[in-house]
């Protein structure tokens, strides 16, 4: 064998990395539903009052504009003005839905972005049906998490129930398409049926938390049932009201 040939080395092949990945979040966002005319003083008094009562719920919370009531206040202008509005209040708005044929350039300009209306909207089209009904043959992920949740955490149960073996803090947020079982105190954010399940359930070995919500109903703090708080409790759905009872 020649020198030049024993003092050759195989060539390896270089591992490419990719300098990013995409990866799929779920989102938590608040709804803003304009009814009637546009904003006035009353409308915005009404809101400051809100925000006061109720500041937790708000914070850090990501804010859709929906126009579906109030179809003839979703003009670029009107919807500039809104958002300045909304965002000099702390509000994290990102984006419109149910607005009608508006150039998406001009929401752009404004920092929104148009978003595919949710579940309140009419009927689905085929597509998307095919879609959920295979999403219902999937078999359900329920999640358990085995340590306390910490604040600034959010957990997430997208298919199936959410059961945590400790206590939420506050500032934490645990998130389930089915029932959220929590053994320890609920001091976060608990929102269970995300999906639209009227039928899920919060149960909590003490509850105080800073907001529970099923199906896109919700109470604050302030508005917890005093015979449930710091109590065992439940957290239920009955005649589209959200009702609470303490577990004896």
């Amino acid at each position: 064998m020649s020198s030049r040939h024993a003092n050759e080395r195989p060539t390896r092949a270089r591992a490419v990395v990719k300098p990013f990945q995409i990866r799929g979040r779920f989102l938590t966002a608040l709804a803003l539903r304009l009814e009637g005319g546009p904003p006035d003083v009353a409308f915005y008094e009404a809101l400051d009052e809100q925000l006061q009562q109720t500041p937790q719920f708000f914070s850090a919370a990501p804010v859709v504009l929906d126009f579906a009531r109030a179809p003839g206040i979703a003009t670029p202008e009107k919807i500039r003005d809104l958002a300045h509005e909304l965002r000099e209040r702390n509000l994290l708005v990102f984006g419109v839905q149910n607005a009608g044929p508006i150039d998406q350039s001009a929401l752009q300009s404004m920092g929104l972005i148009p978003l595919v209306p949710g579940r309140d909207e009419p009927g689905p089209d085929d597509a998307t049906r095919r879609k959920r009904g295979a999403e219902k043959l999937l078999p359900p992920d329920n999640k358990i998490v085995t340590a306390p949740v910490r604040s600034g955490q959010i957990v997430v149960a997208e298919r199936g129930d959410l059961t945590v073996v400790g206590s939420v803090a506050s500032g934490a947020e645990v998130v389930a398409s089915g029932n959220i079982h929590i053994y320890g105190t609920l001091r976060g954010r608990a929102v269970a049926g995300v999906h639209g399940n009227v039928n899920a359930r919060i149960f909590c070995r003490k509850l105080d938390a800073e907001l529970v919500a099923i199906a896109g109903l919700y109470k604050t703090s302030d508005t917890l049932d005093p015979a449930a708080r710091d109590r065992c409790a439940q957290i239920f759905l009955e005649k589209e009201k959200l009702c609470m009872e303490a577990i004896a």
